[in-house]
């Protein structure tokens, strides 16, 4: 118990720590494509995604909950970078577009992080049906935080609400808490915003970490969930686009 304890508080603190120290290197060399307009009118920058991301990928190590960080926040930064001016929001528009033959950056967001939490979900589970809904759930998960990155701090603190169970089981939810809580006062201050490249990064550690934690039954019912989430989503983003 003392061990694990330990472990995980090791976990928590090389996440923070990675995090704060790619952050700061980030801000130190602004760039203007890693800059927005938030809702509020205020400029603020972009540099806590791939903090995060970075920092949580580190601190989690080898392995399967890695692999899922890296390609989701690599995933996340693409369409951060080039999606810059594109209004178009949800799964349907993007789906609408590649039907149309166009490759959106939210579309190879979608296709890589869910290709990325099947191939986790794979490597850690034996079942077939297991890894299937590990696979969700990783990348449903991913696709969570950022649908709640409204406002500031909504995703950070998502996570940090999200890993703390995970805690019990095993260490794999410290690193994305971590990562999250080292940038959660700028975030809040609105300094910096995680973009896509930190929520899905972060929402993939956390699902790697439910995915790990729990059997059959409990993938299944955070798959359910997490479904529902993506479906009243997309739903959402619809009725904004549609004309009044």
């Amino acid at each position: 118990m003392i061990g694990r304890l330990a472990r995980t508080a090791a976990s928590f603190g090389v996440a923070a720590g990675v995090t704060r120290a790619v952050y700061a290197g980030l801000r130190r060399r602004p760039s203007a494509g890693w800059q927005r307009t938030n809702y509020a009118g205020r400029t603020v920058d972009l540099y806590a995604g791939p903090a995060t991301a970075v920092g949580a990928a580190v601190a989690t190590g080898s392995g399967p909950a890695a692999f899922a960080v890296l390609v989701a926040g690599a995933c996340g930064a693409y369409d951060d970078v080039r999606a810059r001016g594109d209004e178009r929001r949800g799964f349907r528009a993007h789906l609408e577009a590649l039907r149309d033959g166009e490759v959106t950056s939210g579309t190879v967001k979608l296709l890589g992080v869910g290709a990325a939490g099947l191939v986790a979900g794979a490597l850690l589970k034996e079942r077939p049906l297991d890894k299937v809904l590990a696979g969700v759930v990783i990348a449903g998960t991913a696709h969570f935080v950022n649908l709640v990155d409204v406002a500031p701090g909504r995703a950070a603190l998502t996570v940090l609400g999200l890993g703390a169970p995970g805690l019990l089981r095993g260490t794999v939810a410290a690193a994305p808490m971590g990562a999250a809580a080292a940038v959660l006062a700028d975030d809040l201050g609105e300094r910096t915003m995680l973009g896509d490249t930190g929520a899905h990064a972060l929402g993939a550690a956390v699902g790697s970490a439910i995915a790990a934690g729990n059997g059959r039954l409990g993938l299944a019912v955070h798959a359910a969930g997490l479904i529902a989430a993506a479906a009243y989503g997309s739903r959402v983003s619809d009725l904004a686009r549609s004309p009044v």
